[in-house]
Parts: C-alpha cells; sequence; structure tokens
C-alpha cells in the first residue's frame, strides 16, 4: 500500500475538490483528504471503495490552527508527498460598499487567501526537501478579470492565479511543478452557498461546466506540468482568452451582466 503515489486534496467533501480527489484515487494515489464538513465522512467512504487508502481530515483551512491541524496529519503519515490539490475556497456576493458582509468576506481572504498561503508553504518546503511533487492551485476565471459583485472573491482567486506563476517561476530549476486550475462556472453548490441564486451566472452559467471534467482537465494539467489550464467547456476557454485581449473595461461589464440579479438585467434590456 505505502508504495502508491500519495495526494492531498483540501475541499474534498464535494464538487470539484471531490473530484479532484476521485480522479487521483482512479490513478492509484491513496490520499489525505480535508474539508470542514461532516460531508467528508461520506467522501471519504466514496473513494475508499475506489480501492485506495484515504485518510480525512475535518479542519478549517481558514484557521491557522485547522492548516497546522492537516499538516500534521501529513507529517504523521511518513509518506512523500507526490501531489497536492489546494482547492478549498468560498465566495462572497454582493455590492461591496452597500450590500456585501464584511465578515463573510474577511473570512473569504481567510480560506481563498492566507489559507492558501499557509498550506502552499509547508507543501513546497516538503516538496523541494524530498526534490520531486506536483501542486495544483485551484483559482478561477473570474481571476483573470475584475469582479463586480464578487469583488473580494475575484481578487483572492486573482492572488492565487498570480502566486501560482511566481512560484513556479521560483521553482523552474526543481522537480516541483505548480499548475493553476481556472475553471469557469461549475455545476456546484458554491453559488448557492454565496447566495447567487437569482443571478444568471447561478442558474444557468454553472451548468456549462461538469466538475467531473473540470477535475479530470485539471489533474490532467498537472501531470503534464502545465502552469495552468482554464476548464472545462469551450466558452470558459475562450473566456479565458478572449480576458487577455480584450479591454479590462469590456471584460469588467461582461462580468458583471454574468452576476447581476436577473431582474435588473430584464430592466436595462
Amino acid at each position: 500500500m505505502a508504495s502508491r503515489n500519495f495526494a492531498l486534496v483540501t475541499g474534498a467533501s464535494s464538487g470539484i475538490g471531490l473530484e479532484l480527489a476521485r480522479v487521483f484515487a482512479q490513478n492509484g494515489y491513496d490520499l489525505i483528504v480535508n474539508a470542514n464538513s461532516e460531508r467528508l465522512e461520506t467522501a471519504t467512504a466514496e473513494l475508499q471503495n475506489l480501492g485506495v487508502e484515504v485518510i480525512p481530515v475535518v479542519a478549517d483551512q481558514a484557521t491557522y490552527e485547522g492548516v497546522e491541524q492537516l499538516w500534521r496529519t501529513v507529517e504523521d503519515s511518513g509518506r512523500v508527498l507526490h501531489a497536492a490539490a489546494i482547492n478549498a475556497g468560498i465566495g462572497a456576493y454582493g455590492d461591496f460598499a452597500r450590500e456585501s458582509s464584511l465578515e463573510e468576506e474577511l473570512r473569504l481572504i481567510d480560506l481563498n487567501v492566507k489559507g492558501t498561503v499557509h498550506l502552499a508553504k509547508r507543501v513546497l518546503a516538503k516538496m523541494t526537501r524530498y526534490g520531486q511533487g506536483k501542486v495544483l492551485l485551484t483559482s478561477s476565471i473570474a481571476g483573470s478579470i475584475p469582479a463586480p459583485l464578487e469583488a473580494v472573491y475575484g481578487a483572492s482567486k486573482a492572488f492565487v492565479l498570480s502566486l501560482g506563476e511566481a512560484l513556479r517561476n521560483e521553482l523552474k530549476d526543481t522537480k516541483v511543478t505548480i499548475t493553476v486550475l481556472q475553471p469557469g462556472p461549475t455545476a456546484t453548490d458554491f453559488f448557492h452557498r454565496a447566495r447567487m441564486d437569482h443571478t444568471k451566472v447561478g442558474s444557468e452559467g454553472k451548468f456549462e461546466n461538469d466538475p467531473a471534467e473540470v477535475a479530470k482537465q485539471g489533474f490532467q494539467a498537472l501531470m503534464d506540468g502545465k502552469d495552468h489550464v482554464f476548464s472545462e467547456s469551450l466558452k470558459t476557454k475562450v473566456e479565458g482568452v478572449i480576458s487577455k485581449v480584450v479591454p479590462t473595461s469590456t471584460a469588467t461589464q461582461m462580468h458583471r451582466k454574468q452576476v447581476e440579479p436577473k431582474q435588473k438585467e430584464k430592466e436595462s434590456a
């Protein structure tokens, strides 16, 4: 058992995280899976049915102690960590100055930014000591453009994208690689948790991307050592290319139309 590859996946109780854990397991990786949810127990049982060892860790990656708890489990396993998918993240919705919750946005920063930096620091220190490893950071298509009505979320994902690109350059002379996954709207409970069911993207756009396909494309890009991947639908890939060539103001307005309440969209038509 211990001769198999070993991977860490966060945010693994549902959605893209669970699908990432599944594709790692299907490719023969033993796993440490993490989420701050009781649903991790069910996810663990599903993954164990694929014939791999799965170690679940319920811990909040938005807190310093939560990250350290997870990392102690990695260290206590005594295993070489071959891959890590740092995927845990949340959204926050609303007009920043007049509507959205500061408490939610600060927690978002704690998880999407601080938690990512903290865990990446531990993971990469271990991998560089062993001289090998692959890290997948989950950003978003929203990380490529300003994201009105999701301003803090978009900024957090732009941070992850920038972090991944910088770390990849720092590690270019090693056998440790960084890949950034940039999914578009995906059929998970992300939009419901962010209270975006009333928006176009929350009710329609999420069906453009299948989390299982997003995970497969992310895993393949990670295995191939690519710097990033826009996934999963053709529309997401096109949007990724467009974000690099159209004026920022145009891309920003395009995003706003996707996340505005549908009633406002009708009124402005």
